[in-house]
């Protein structure tokens, strides 16, 4: 086995994961499109190969190409962070041939999980609380489908089997707009997901937005690090996570951390992975959403109240450590709360239109119990290519209102000069009454944007 481990990602993701390979005592390869060639994780890393143009079908999504350099160079591993090949089988399995690690779980996992129908049915066998939903919809069959969505009852919300990231969502509040949605959304998860499946699920129209972390051992082996709060989105895309939420009903808080690991366990899961689910706060039920196999946007947020170092785990477990004496569910913690927010390059006063551009000058927070992960730096660029996430801000304290406290005064202490963000609708958004009041909702931030733009 060599020391070399192979980063399938770019940005903020691909630097975070360099740091800690590196100083676990890895080489850190990175990847890079021609568009990345100068970009932040290429310098950070040991070494560096391109793999194709800008577009992502071209470099980061060709496997193929990702994985001759990984068995080029030797690899002992690939972490593909999150997006891109992070749930895609056929790259899991392509590296289990090659004998190279993939960090993740198995490949059937990936599958099995990532089929919403199917995970559907895989949750409820375990013991999980899930949405009316229906079976895999024919977007041609317009009476089957006006059919399922008077026997759930309106609303309903359309979603791709698929799917995945916010996207292949569609809502409906009445019967007349249903088969078009269907129509609709089937051809956006076929362009995105290369699966034009789609089914309906009950739509609870003010609910929150909760997850679970759960690290898995395979077999029966599994534990919860806690709970996280991602209510603060905009069309299905998360803003704002917090961890942990204390405003749940205690029956339900313990519900869903038994009910995410009851599902790990089901599934033989293997490493990092989460659970979400939607909770109603008026009654206290949750319902399980999906189940997403890989390492998470927010997963920051659980690093700073446990302590962990989820990607030193992920390693450490893929090449082939026992793990699940050390980290046994007493030995989690569960110290304070946490805030992340993703700071984009957008145009909050345009509808969040993406503005790439370059970083003239960027000033960051120095403060205690404040982290930041960025894939940039002064003097770079964002590209109209990617994603427009430029960094996150993690705020730490000892409860949510210090955390907020020191999270305002880190956004109020971050400029960027030649590159236009959503910094101040951030800052809007954390000092807003009815967040500092924890009175969060799925549909929040659409219903006071006025606010917050």
């Amino acid at each position: 086995m060599t020391k070399k481990i192979l980063i399938a990602n770019r940005g903020e993701i691909a630097c975070r994961i360099i740091r800690t390979v590196q100083k676990m005592g890895y080489e850190a390869v990175a990847v890079y499109s021609e568009a990345d060639k100068s970009a932040l994780h290429v310098r950070l890393a040991d070494e560096a190969h391109e793999i194709g143009p800008a577009r992502p079908t071209e470099s980061y999504l060709d496997a193929g190409r990702i994985l001759e350099v990984a068995t080029r160079i030797a690899a002992a591993a690939v972490h593909p962070g999150y997006g891109f090949l992070s749930e895609n089988t056929g790259f899991s399995e392509a590296c289990e041939q090659a004998g190279i690690a993939f960090i993740g779980p198995s490949a059937e996992t990936i599958r099995m999980m990532g089929d919403k129908n199917e995970a559907r049915a895989v949750a409820r066998s375990a013991g999980v609380p899930v949405l009316e939903g229906t079976p895999k919809l024919d977007p041609a069959d317009a009476e089957g489908i006006l059919a399922a969505g008077e026997q759930i009852g309106f609303p309903v919300l359309v979603k791709a089997a698929g799917g995945g990231g916010g996207i292949g969502l569609r809502p409906v509040e009445a019967a007349d707009k249903l088969v078009a949605a269907v129509q609709t959304t089937s051809a956006q998860a076929e362009r995105a997901f290369s699966d034009p499946s789609v089914y309906l699920e009950k739509l609870v129209r003010r609910a929150r937005h909760i997850e679970v972390q759960v690290f898995g051992f395979g077999g029966e082996g599994a534990v919860h690090l806690w709970h996280r709060e991602c209510s603060a989105q905009r069309r299905y895309q998360k803003i704002l996570e917090e961890a942990r939420p204390r405003h749940l009903d205690p029956k339900a808080a313990q519900g869903m951390l038994d009910s995410a690991v009851a599902l790990a366990r089901a599934t033989n899961y293997v490493g990092a992975g989460t659970v979400e689910y939607l909770y109603d706060d008026e009654t206290g039920a949750f319902y399980f959403m999906e189940m997403n196999t890989r390492l998470q946007v927010e997963h920051p947020v659980t690093e700073m109240i446990t302590g962990l170092d989820l990607v030193q785990l992920q390693i450490r477990q893929a090449l082939g450590e026992d793990l699940s004496q050390e980290l046994t569910q007493g030995a989690v913690r569960d110290d304070g709360h946490a805030i992340e927010v993703r700071v984009c390059a957008e145009r909050p006063d345009k509808q969040f239109i993406p503005s790439p551009g370059k970083i003239e000058k960027l000033s960051l927070p120095d403060l205690p119990d404040i982290r930041v992960d960025t894939g940039f730096e002064a003097g770079d660029s964002v590209t109209p290519f990617y994603d427009s996430l430029v960094m996150k801000v993690i705020a730490w304290g000892d409860d949510r209102d210090q955390a907020i406290h020191r999270l305002t005064e880190a956004l109020d202490a971050t400029e960027f000069e030649g590159l236009r963000t959503n910094i101040a609708f951030l800052r809007q958004l954390v000092r807003h009454p009815e967040f500092r009041a924890d009175r969060l909702h799925t549909k929040f931030v659409e219903e006071n944007i006025k606010d917050l733009v």
